[in-house]
């Protein structure tokens, strides 16, 4: 019973983020098709399958433009400023805002490294460095890391605060880190530098 309770439960993690973002896609998709078939429609005087799958293609790529030019950045910034004052959408955006841009490579709010942190229950996590600060609690600055330790699947963590000496830094990128994780660990190198 235990076994297939554990079983469940991770499995239970692992198809419900995948159901979520094949659905959010499936939607997105959808959306977009449903506003652009009709046009399409009417301009080509006929109705061509997968125009409306290119156009979300063609619409996310934009945005991405978009996102990276200056200029759109700011508007971005602007409209997203804006949406932040909506009390629900701000409960709902701002944390999943928060969690896809710590997964972005070019992210300044993301994940900064790959750290292997010697934690006396489980021997070496391996996890994120999230950010390095100082705390003083009376015998002058102390440097600490907090280190993002993703357990099961990404979306549940633990975040361990702990002192630079317990902490290292192997030869692995913030990309082949979370593969590593993705895959319970068979990506990882048979070699790995600190």
């Amino acid at each position: 019973m235990p076994w297939l309770r554990r079983s469940f439960i991770a499995g239970f993690f692992v198809t419900v983020p995948l159901f979520i973002s094949v659905a959010a896609l499936i939607w997105i998709f959808n959306i977009v098709d449903g506003l652009t078939t009709p046009l399409y429609d009417r301009i080509l005087g006929q109705r061509i399958p997968g125009l409306g799958t290119l156009s979300t293609l063609v619409a996310i790529v934009l945005a991405g433009v978009v996102a990276r030019n200056v200029i759109g950045r700011r508007i971005l910034e602007r409209t997203e400023h804006s949406l932040l004052k909506v009390p629900v959408f701000k409960t709902i955006y701002s944390p999943v805002s928060q969690l896809l841009a710590a997964f972005l490579p070019d992210s300044v709010s993301g994940f900064k490294r790959v750290v292997l942190v010697e934690d006396l229950r489980r021997g070496y996590a391996l996890g994120f460095l999230t950010r390095e600060f100082t705390i003083d609690r009376g015998r002058g600055p102390e440097e600490l890391l907090a280190v993002y330790l993703p357990t099961n699947n990404l979306y549940l963590n633990d975040i361990v605060n702990c002192e630079r000496g317990r902490a290292a830094f192997p030869n692995i990128s913030v990309e082949e880190g979370i593969r590593i994780l993705l895959t319970a660990g068979m990506a990882l190198p048979p070699q790995v530098r600190l």
